[in-house]
């Protein structure tokens, strides 16, 4: 009858196998002879059956759902690691349930204790934190959690980031070679474990080479206010003659406006570094000199962890820091003899 739904009693009526038979065809990993295996989706073809993931996952405990949490796209560096999880988790079996929010804490708490209804298998999220309650509620359910680009103080929780501290310290080592002597920093977001990670190794590595931050304003991870803290620290005759940007999305904002609005040239006037290098950092248009953050490492890592918790039994937790190399571009003056082992 039209809008009646077809069962795997059907399928199995069909075919001529047992019920049992087709739920073994269509569970991954499970042992079916290709003859079998043939009949059965033929049948489920002609019927056009579709075997009900969500009634399986309360048989199995497993959803084979993963719960991804993002707090914003504009940087190009999420869409391109987020289709990069997806497609690594994919090619393990699990699909994601992408939920966007704000950063603030509340939102937060409110979307991932949605997911948890959703009885997803693990949660990555990316960039963005989480309160001790929820942590809790998370390790009490059984349900793994690593955070992507993102670090915290917290036990329960896994991370996989780059090595902020060390990318911030070669990106200060590399200024100094060059000769600047008044380099400022439009750092990123204050509230985040990356943007307070960088400065503290921008710092420390201007201060191996005896200097000091000229100026330093958190630009929020945001272009309209990197682009507003530009204007503030080049617009004057005391400007700094380079500037640390704390990724690459605020960097492209922070080049606009000293080359179209306050015509300096970059790297004659200032030279510009950021972080990430995004695919726009190569493009000739920017030319940007910025530090990798290894995407392709940080996903398998994330991946390994959480699959290591959810098919393994793992239970240690993982605080994992992976270098990124700088990727010497136009945006920056070059230090005479520069090449890799000086850095």
């Amino acid at each position: 009858m039209p809008g009646e739904k077809v069962t795997s009693v059907d399928v199995a009526k069909r075919a001529g196998v047992s019920q049992s038979a087709v739920s073994r065809v269509f569970t991954q990993g499970a042992s079916v002879s290709p003859k079998m295996a043939e009949k059965v989706h033929k049948a489920a073809q002609e019927l056009g059956y579709r075997p009900n993931v969500l009634a399986r996952s309360l048989i199995t405990g497993r959803s084979k759902i993963i719960g991804l949490v993002v707090a914003y796209l504009e940087n190009q560096f999420y869409p391109d690691a987020l289709e990069k999880l997806s497609n690594a988790l994919q090619a393990h079996g699990y699909h994601i349930l992408v939920f966007m929010v704000s950063n603030e804490d509340a939102s937060v708490d409110k979307v991932m204790g949605e997911l948890l209804d959703y009885q997803v298998d693990g949660i990555i999220t990316a960039s963005v934190g989480m309160s001790n309650d929820l942590a809790a509620r998370c390790a009490a359910a059984g349900v793994p959690v690593v955070l992507f680009n993102r670090g915290q103080d917290d036990d329960r929780l896994n991370q996989v980031t780059s090595n902020n501290f060390e990318g911030g310290r070669q990106i200060a080592k590399f200024l100094a070679a060059s000769g600047h002597e008044r380099i400022a920093h439009i750092a990123g977001w204050s509230g985040s474990s990356t943007g307070r990670d960088r400065e503290a190794g921008f710092r420390v590595g201007l201060k191996d080479a005896g200097l000091e931050l000229c100026a330093c304003i958190d630009g929020m991870y945001k272009r309209e206010t990197a682009a507003a803290a530009a204007i503030e620290l080049f617009s004057g005759s005391d400007r700094p003659d380079a500037v640390f940007v704390g990724n690459d999305h605020m960097a492209f904002a922070v080049m606009d406006v000293l080359r179209f609005e306050l015509k300096l040239d970059v790297p004659g006037d200032v030279s510009v570094v950021g972080y990430d290098d995004v695919p726009l950092a190569s493009w000739p248009a920017y030319d940007l000199t910025t530090l990798r953050q290894p995407s392709n490492r940080m996903v398998e890592a994330t991946v390994a962890t959480l699959l290591g918790w959810i098919e393994d039994g793992s239970t240690s937790i993982q605080k994992i820091q992976i270098d990124g190399p700088l990727m010497v571009r136009g945006s920056a003056r070059i230090p005479q003899g520069w090449n890799d082992e000086r850095l």
